[in-house]
C-alpha cells in the first residue's frame, strides 16, 4: 500500500521572511508538503545566532526553517530584484514580513509580481497592517503584546508590575492566521484561477484571537473573568482550572471539604476563608498521586506546572511522536518539534534538514528557472547569489 500524499504536495512557496511570524508560516506549509525556498539576505536571518549552534545552525533557526531549501540573494545588487521576480513567476505563494513599502522599493510589490504571475498569492505580515496611520512603525511581538492590552491585563490580574510574556504570542498568532489566509486563498484560486495579496496585521490578529476582547468592547474594567488558580502542593505547583466558586463547590460536595466560614460572615471574608481551606486541603496530600485522585473525584481539570524541559519529557508527546530527531549536520542528532497536524489519510511532518545560507542556490536556479551553469556562475560572480562556506 502506497503512503498517503502530503496535502500541499506540488505547491511552490518563496519565503522572504525573517525571524518568526513569516518563517513559521513557511515551516507549516513545508511540513504539509509544499516546496519552500527561503530567500535570505547577505547578512542571513538574525535567528541563526539564537540558541545552541551546531554546525552553524542555531536551535531557533532550525525550528522555524527545517525542511526548507535556501538561496541567498542580495537585493541591493543589480539583478537581485529581477531574480526574485523570476522566481515569483514560478511560485504559488510568496511570504514576506518587511515593513510595508519595502518590497515596492525593490520593484517587488504585489501588483508588479502579479503582472507576471496572476495566480500568485502573496502574504504580507506586519505589525500594524499595510495601510493606516501606524503602518510604518517597527513592530516585534513585545510591542503588540503591550499595545493589544494583554500585558496590562495580566499585571492587573496578578497585582504585579507589567511584564512581557516569555513567548512570542503576537508572532505565532500572525503566523497561524496568515497560514489560514494562504490556504483560503489557494482554495479560492481553484475557482477563480487568480491569486491575491493577503494583508495580515499583528495587532489585528492579537485582538481577533483575544477571548477577553468582548469585555473591553462592553466597557467591563479589568481584571474580570475566570482566573485559573495555581496552588502550591506536594512536589511543586498545580493549576486547577475553573472559577474558584466551581472549584469550591466540587471539593465541598464531592470530596467532603467542610466549609469553615463563620455564620453571617461577609462575602470577602467567606471567599478568603474558603480559599485558605482549599489551599490547606490541597497541601494535605503526601503524594501527588493521591492528590490527582482527589481532583479527579471532584471532576476538576488540573495540570502540573512544569518547566519547558520537563514538558518535553511528556509521555503524550512521546506517544504522538511530536518531537522528532534530525541530522544536526555535525555527526549527531538534534530534536525539533513536529507540526501538530495528524491526518487520517495524508502525511505531514519534518521533510528535511535545516539549510545553510545559500545552500540550494544552484539547485533552485536550475530546477525553477532552468539556468545553465555559466548563468549561475555569473550571478555568483556578480554578488547576486551568495552562500556560506558550509553550503
Amino acid at each position: 500500500m502506497n503512503k498517503p500524499d502530503y496535502p500541499l504536495e506540488g505547491l511552490r512557496v518563496l519565503d522572504l521572511s525573517r525571524v518568526l511570524a513569516g518563517p513559521y508560516v513557511g515551516r507549516m506549509l513545508c511540513d504539509l508538503g509544499a516546496e519552500v525556498v527561503k530567500i535570505e539576505p547577505p547578512e542571513g536571518d538574525v535567528t541563526r545566532n539564537w540558541g545552541k549552534v551546531v554546525a552553524g545552525l542555531s536551535g531557533y533557526y532550525t525550528q522555524q526553517n527545517v525542511g526548507k531549501h535556501d538561496i541567498c540573494i542580495d537585493l541591493r545588487k543589480p539583478g537581485g530584484p529581477a531574480l526574485v521576480k523570476q522566481l515569483a513567476a514560478k511560485a504559488d505563494v510568496l511570504i514576506e514580513n518587511f515593513r510595508p513599502g519595502v518590497m515596492a522599493q525593490y520593484g517587488l510589490s504585489y501588483d508588479a509580481l502579479a503582472a507576471a504571475n496572476s495566480r500568485l498569492i502573496m502574504l504580507s505580515i506586519s505589525g500594524f497592517g499595510q495601510s493606516g496611520p501606524e503602518s510604518q512603525r517597527p513592530a516585534y511581538a513585545s510591542v503588540l503584546h503591550a499595545e493589544s492590552g494583554i500585558v496590562a491585563r495580566q499585571a492587573a490580574t496578578d497585582g504585579t508590575p507589567p511584564v512581557d510574556p516569555r513567548v512570542s504570542i503576537a508572532d505565532m498568532n500572525a503566523a497561524l492566521h496568515g497560514t489560514v489566509g494562504v490556504l483560503s486563498a489557494l482554495h479560492l484560486r481553484q475557482r477563480t484561477g487568480l491569486g491575491q495579496h493577503i494583508d495580515i496585521g499583528m495587532l489585528d490578529t492579537m485582538i481577533a484571537t483575544d477571548d477577553y476582547a468582548h469585555m473591553a468592547l462592553d466597557g467591563v474594567p479589568n481584571p474580570h473573568g475566570i482566573v485559573n488558580d495555581v496552588w502550591e502542593v506536594v512536589g511543586g505547583h498545580i493549576v486547577v482550572s475553573g472559577d474558584f466558586r466551581w472549584v469550591w463547590r466540587q471539593l465541598n460536595e464531592l470530596c467532603g471539604l467542610a466549609d469553615p466560614t463563620p455564620a453571617g460572615a461577609p462575602l470577602k471574608e467567606k471567599i478568603a476563608t474558603r480559599r485558605k481551606a482549599v489551599a490547606q486541603y490541597l497541601r494535605s496530600f503526601g503524594q501527588r498521586s493521591a492528590l490527582y485522585a482527589a481532583l479527579d473525584k471532584a471532576n476538576l481539570a488540573w495540570g502540573n506546572v512544569l518547566s519547558s524541559e520537563q514538558a518535553m519529557q511528556s509521555e503524550t508527546l512521546a506517544a504522538r511522536e511530536s518531537l522528532v530527531e534530525i541530522d544536526d549536520r555535525d555527526g549527531g542528532k538534534r530534536r525539533v518539534v513536529r507540526s501538530p497536524y495528524r491526518f487520517s489519510a495524508a502525511q505531514s511532518g519534518v521533510r528535511g534538514l535545516a539549510p545553510h545560507r545559500g545552500e540550494h542556490n544552484r539547485e533552485v536556479m536550475q530546477r525553477w528557472l532552468g539556468l545553465a551553469a555559466d548563468e549561475i556562475a555569473a550571478l555568483i560572480g556578480n554578488g547576486v547569489l551568495l552562500s556560506d562556506e558550509r553550503a
